[in-house]
């Protein structure tokens, strides 16, 4: 009994005959006829995408190279390179629902960076990497955003340390911008007056404003607004700027054109767009391009996370946190699923009648491919196309029984109905009689070698007569 948890790499199998699956368990749901379900990620293999595609990813492969620098990756045998593309894997954003009964076992995946050597994952059994994202609905290949940059183009260029009585030559002046002087002649006392006065502005100016009317229809929502952060920090700014005179920035605050009105992301949204922003944040998480891509194309970058910061401080943020908790609550964590056990399975085209033992099957269900490379390799073999391979087939004798070869763990199981072959006196009598012809030994260990069957009736005959004729 093996335990599966949220978060878990497992292998799923859809099919007797394809490779396993392998997905990201994300939820583990209970269905109303008692089944587990589970909710999970897709990870694609080379074989399940384009040649196209493959080809975009054998140039990704080789920039990656360059830029690792590491001369293992060309040193390696041809069959290590061909196993090595059997552990690529292609994540994409597709979520489905799976049978929790169709978990076969656990594997491991990991993004792929320049710090970690390819080698080490044919050293490690169920190791997988990726680096490329597919999108199964535009068919595209794209880097993963969750790139982790390491290396020397990555870092920080770190001037020496000045010394003690050193002088630093910059002109600070073009480096940085002061902003609020915490040395100026106000008192705490006269700061916070003055925001007062902001805020009574902001609000003042909302009354003035039709579109905020419409927004905050009460005098209790329109000074909740004014009293956010961007009036405060422009009523720090303002301060700033005019030196510190009291006079001076109650002024700019009311300008010959009337009050100055703050607007940040939360008040300049509709209620429209900030259910778009919630729907795209439940299906893309955190990931603000695309939500811009495909939910909020009027908004920029910029505005969209910047809204999204400030969601995070309101009540519907909070109520939506408790509402997953308590949902998160009351689904399963965990799952047991039995032990799957393998046998003799048939593969490749149906009159070929293949078999793959136990350990070449493994492989083949894990890693989609065979241990050793074949001439149709670049065709992308499948179960459907006739692969040439060295060992662990068996063998389909003349009269279409499984042969044993030498080595293997255990005979193949049988696919045909078995029958009973009841032969006659004269058959029977000819394997007694004409052993210098049968060679019954020699003809069980050479399966192909014809049997001259008219031979050994002519001369089964012949020993009949004689024997009569002598008894006579």
């Amino acid at each position: 009994m093996s335990t599966f948890c949220l978060t878990d790499y497992v292998y799923f199998e859809n099919s007797s005959s394809n490779p396993l699956l392998i997905r990201r368990i994300e939820e583990l749901n209970k269905t109303a006829n008692g089944n587990v379900e589970a909710k999970v990620v897709c990870f694609y293999r080379r074989r399940d995408i384009s040649s196209t595609l493959i080809a975009l990813a054998d140039k990704h492969a080789r920039e990656m190279e360059e830029e690792m620098e590491s001369p293992e990756i060309v040193d390696l045998p041809e069959k290590q390179k061909h196993q090595l593309r059997h552990r690529e894997l292609f994540l994409s954003r597709q979520l489905e629902s799976l049978p929790a009964t169709h978990i076969r076992g656990k594997c491991c995946v990991t993004l792929l960076n320049e710090t970690e050597a390819l080698k080490s994952y044919l050293d490690r059994e169920d190791a997988f990497f990726y680096s490329l994202v597919y999108d199964p609905q535009q068919k595209t290949l794209l880097a993963d955003k969750g790139e982790i940059r390491v290396g020397n183009k990555y870092q920080a260029d770190i001037t020496d340390f000045l010394k003690e009585g050193e002088q630093d030559g910059r002109d600070l002046s073009k480096m940085e911008e002061k902003m609020w002087d915490p040395s100026s002649p106000l008192t705490e006392k006269q700061i916070d007056q003055f925001l007062v006065v902001a805020r009574s502005v902001g609000t003042f100016a909302r009354a003035l404003d039709c579109s905020s009317s419409v927004r905050q229809p009460s005098l209790h929502m329109s000074a909740a607004a004014a009293s956010r952060d961007i009036t405060l920090f422009h009523a720090m700014d303002t301060l700033h700027k005019t030196g510190y005179n009291m006079n001076r920035a109650i002024a700019a605050l009311v300008p010959q054109g009337g009050p100055v009105l703050c607007r940040d992301e939360m008040e300049e949204w509709s209620a429209s767009e900030a259910n778009l922003f919630e729907e795209a944040l439940e299906k893309y998480g955190k990931d603000f391009a695309d939500i811009q891509q495909d939910f909020l194309p009027w908004k920029s970058l910029t505005s969209i996370i910047e809204y999204y910061y400030m969601w995070k401080t309101t009540d519907r943020y909070v109520q939506q946190k408790r509402l997953k908790a308590a949902e998160a609550e009351s689904k399963l964590k965990q799952v047991y699923i039995p032990n799957y056990s393998y046998q003799w399975y048939s593969w490749g085209p149906p009159n070929l009648q293949c078999r793959l033992c136990a350990s070449c099957w493994t492989y083949w269900k894990k890693y989609g491919g065979l241990k050793m490379p074949t001439r149709l390799d670049g065709e992308r073999p499948g179960p459907n196309l006739m692969l040439f391979f060295t060992h662990s087939l068996l063998t389909i004798s003349p009269h279409s029984l499984p042969m044993r070869h030498s080595g293997s763990p255990k005979f193949a199981v049988k696919t045909r109905q078995a029958f009973y072959l009841q032969t006659s006196q004269l058959t029977r009598a000819a394997r007694r009689v004409c052993l210098d012809l049968l060679r019954p030994k020699y003809l069980a260990r050479h399966p192909y070698t014809p049997v001259n069957t008219t031979a050994i009736r002519a001369d089964l005959n012949s020993k009949n007569a004689n024997k009569i004729q002598y008894s006579l």
